[in-house]
């Protein structure tokens, strides 16, 4: 279906392109969206194919993934609905009495919690396997004293963290090694388009563009590296946009990836102020200094550099160096800000890569040691009208790999009964969608053939944000498409 005609399909309107009233028709050409209009002619030898009045957009982007931990994550026993270290201890206990041998999983978030993880609990229900647990927010993990010595770590009382525990995970097959072949990954990426995902941003760390040789994608990826990677980027001449030798034109090189600070739940996120329960301002992962240096390095051989803020402080030093090397890029989550810097994002052109569906996993923990800043935390409205470019993703596994649980977030604010968080930084459902299609606008002349046809409108009116949410979070997608071909029909 590379060439081909698309008939009776209402295109849902983004913002850019001429508007069109009704249903139209699509000429598609060599993978691109040639021509658009009532009654077009169809060429000579192309199909043609009937939307029979769906809604039509651009195919949907998410701008961070972690791909092999979200691939690996169904493998892996589920804690997120854990409420405590005791629960998750009494977890532990239960599932090695029913599957004896090592355990890794995902999910817990101590930043509500009211007693501190210790390795001597886990080792009363785990002595002689290794059990390694990782946080929700993938910035810590809690290991037993088995796992920390499979994993050559020191022993401690408490949680492995930031920059330690990334090393350390690089090495986890020592203790349960994942299922991440090709064919886990072609799984993986297949249940993506099935949500409508044209294309992704894979921030996995240790990976290679290397990887990627066996590798068959149904979407398009930009692969990330890390500082330990970079030499070998530039090395091999990679510049951000340029596909992976040996693999799929629709596999590109993608940025650098710095980690600057920490996380909310871990409480290392880098603040101006501290924290409301004492435990400090959070601290940075690398001298302002050296995180200067990577930024100028990557800038000066042709990468873009996403880098990593949550907390405010973090943001302003990550902005500093940005300006000073005139970098380009993007700010992965800035949860935190200060209008200032959101001003400064847009005169710098930094695209704003903000995943909205974790505003419903941090709500409560904000409340709690963030409250005099509540209000600054997730500001898409100020990001948007000070004319910062929004990129939505998921950070899976963090939060699930689905577009649509970030709209309806960005939309309402809330996942349960209680009323939307801070619903002055709320964003429409236009707004919301336009931040997911890659800066496409809507469909029009000219783009590629990424094209997604849906059952139903996802800008209908409801009566409420709430019932926004809902409609959005169950949107029925029939078709999806990458450059003209068919990699999902429920049709």
């Amino acid at each position: 279906m590379a060439d081909f005609v698309l008939r009776n399909v209402r295109i849902v309107e983004l913002g850019r392109g001429p508007g069109w009233a009704g249903p139209v028709d699509l000429v598609v050409e060599q993978g691109v969206v040639q021509n658009i209009g009532h009654r077009l002619e169809r060429p000579l030898g192309v199909e043609e194919y009937d939307g029979e009045g769906r809604w039509l957009i651009p195919g949907l982007w998410d701008h961070h993934v972690h791909l092999a931990q979200w691939t690996a994550r169904g493998q892996r026993l589920d804690l997120s609905d854990s409420e405590s270290p005791e629960h998750v201890v009494a977890r532990v206990r239960d599932h090695l009495a029913e599957h004896p041998g090592p355990l890794v999983s995902t999910g817990h978030r101590l930043g509500t919690w009211q007693t501190e993880p210790t390795v001597a609990a886990l080792d009363a229900v785990a002595p002689d396997v290794p059990v390694v647990l990782i946080a929700g927010d993938g910035h810590h993990a809690w290991l037993n004293s088995r796992a920390l010595e499979r994993l050559g770590l020191p022993p401690r009382q408490g949680v492995v963290a930031e920059n330690e525990w990334y090393e350390a995970y690089t090495r986890i097959e020592a203790v349960l090694a994942p299922d991440v072949s090709p064919g886990a990954y072609r799984r993986t990426l297949d249940r993506a388009a099935a949500l409508g995902i044209t294309g992704l941003v894979d921030l996995e760390r240790g990976q290679t563009p290397a990887d990627w040789e066996s590798r068959e994608s149904p979407v398009r990826v930009r692969v990330s590296t890390y500082a330990d990677g970079l030499d070998a980027a530039i090395s091999a001449g990679l510049r951000t946009g340029d596909q992976l030798p040996g693999s799929s034109e629709l596999v590109r090189m993608g940025p650098l990836k710095i980690i600057s600070d920490g996380s909310l739940n871990t409480r290392t996120a880098w603040c101006c102020e501290e924290y409301a329960d004492g435990s400090g301002a959070g601290a940075p992962n690398q001298t302002s200094a050296e995180l200067a240096g990577l930024l100028e390095r990557a800038h000066s051989h042709g990468l873009e550099v996403a880098t990593h803020a949550i907390g405010d402080r973090a943001l302003d030093d990550a902005l500093a160096a940005y300006d000073v090397t005139g970098a380009t890029g993007s700010i992965e989550h800035a949860q935190l800000v200060s209008r200032v810097a959101v001003k400064t994002m847009a005169r710098l052109g930094l695209r704003a890569s903000v995943q909205p569906a974790h505003l419903l996993d941090d709500r409560d923990v904000t409340e709690l040691i963030w409250p005099d800043r509540a209000e600054r935390c997730f500001a898409f409205r100020w990001m948007l009208d000070d004319g910062v470019e929004l990129a939505f993703g998921s950070d899976a596994p963090v939060s699930p790999l689905d577009p649509w649980l970030a709209i309806a977030a960005a939309v309402h604010r809330s996942d349960d009964e209680r009323p939307a968080w801070h619903p002055e930084q709320a964003l429409t459902a236009r707004e919301a969608l336009a931040a997911s299609v890659n800066g496409r606008g809507s469909v029009h002349a000219g783009m590629p053939a990424d094209l997604v046809l849906l059952d139903a409108d996802p800008l209908a009116e409801h009566l409420d944000t709430a019932s926004a949410s809902v409609a959005l979070r169950s949107m029925p997608v029939a078709l999806t498409m990458v450059a003209g071909w068919t990699v999902f029909s429920a049709i």
